[in-house]
């Protein structure tokens, strides 16, 4: 999905730059609630005022307030926006100070002599999805996708090399769908049924997926994917079916939320042993490498 182009921190003082760059990205995910009931969390008018100041100048630019709640770092507010200008759309956090008074830009990341252990235990605990290689490995890595995604087809040759020079990991596969995306929630309810169906067939029907992008739209998405299932090994008819049940439905929200408890906002996102890889497109392969390798020797 949209990278961050670290908006804020660049152009407060001077003008917005993703107005000038040309983009037909959607939005990041952001489906929570607006909530501002705790007392120490800034208002949606302090917010919209704060952005009116800052990008007021720019007819051109309109914002929404996705969400404004508590952060992980205690006594900051995170407040989430969609920026749009006519080139698009992109999801920005920003943090505010407990006396309201100063914004903070910028990624909040775990710190500690054991920084990821906690989204570890997390994802051991939840991350229940369709998975690939030794169940007792020593290496685990959690993507989270979203099958219409481009960007989460072109991660797959990279994961795919990754799996093969390293055969001890373990990939588990989560479904994330953005609501941007019109058929993303479809095919992934049809994730989840022909997993219940076969391991190998899933694995099979997701590339398959991936390489249909171009063909599948929300008027055919049940046809393709149906026969996309059956050409995986799985019954497509009985997939169909699953995947329009509230049940299969409810299933993928909670894979979407549990996503979200670990900060997935963009697709695809890795996590090897908890630690979070959201711009695997701009990671040089060695160093993603490297990092499965330092994993497996218990390095995090």
């Amino acid at each position: 999905m949209f990278r961050s182009l670290c908006l804020f921190a660049t152009l407060l003082p001077v003008t917005f730059a993703f107005a000038q760059q040309k983009t037909n990205a959607p939005v990041k995910l952001a489906t929570r609630p607006v909530s501002t009931a705790n007392t120490n969390l800034p208002s949606e008018e302090a917010v919209n005022g704060f952005l009116k100041a800052t990008f007021g100048y720019q007819p051109q630019l309109t914002w929404k307030i996705a969400d404004i709640r508590p952060s992980k770092a205690q006594g900051l507010a995170q407040v989430t926006v969609i920026l749009s200008t006519p080139q698009g759309q992109q999801q920005q956090l920003f943090y505010v100070t407990p006396d309201g008074e100063h914004a903070v830009v910028g990624e909040i990341i775990p710190f500690g002599a054991h920084p990821f252990e906690s989204t570890k235990k997390e994802l051991e605990s939840k991350a229940k999805g369709p998975a690939r290689g030794p169940a007792d490995s020593q290496v685990t890595i959690v993507e989270f996708s979203d099958m219409q995604c481009p960007h989460c087809k072109a991660a797959q040759p990279t994961i795919e090399k990754l799996l093969a020079d390293e055969p001890n990991a373990k990939l588990i596969f989560q479904n994330f769908p953005l609501p941007n995306h019109d058929w993303a929630a479809k095919a992934a309810a049809y994730n989840d049924c022909v997993a219940k169906q076969s391991n190998d067939a899933f694995w099979k029907f997701v590339a398959s997926v991936y390489d249909s992008q171009a063909d599948i739209t929300l008027a055919t998405a049940d046809e393709k994917l149906t026969a996309l299932a059956d050409k995986a090994g799985a019954k497509g008819s009985e997939a169909a079916t699953c995947a329009a049940k509230d049940e299969t439905i409810a299933h993928v929200q909670g894979e979407v939320l549990m996503g979200q408890s670990v900060d997935v906002n963009s697709t695809p996102t890795l996590f090897i042993n908890g630690r979070r890889i959201s711009d695997l497109a701009q990671l040089p392969y060695e160093i993603l490498k490297s990092l499965v390798e330092f994993a497996a020797k218990g390095g995090m």
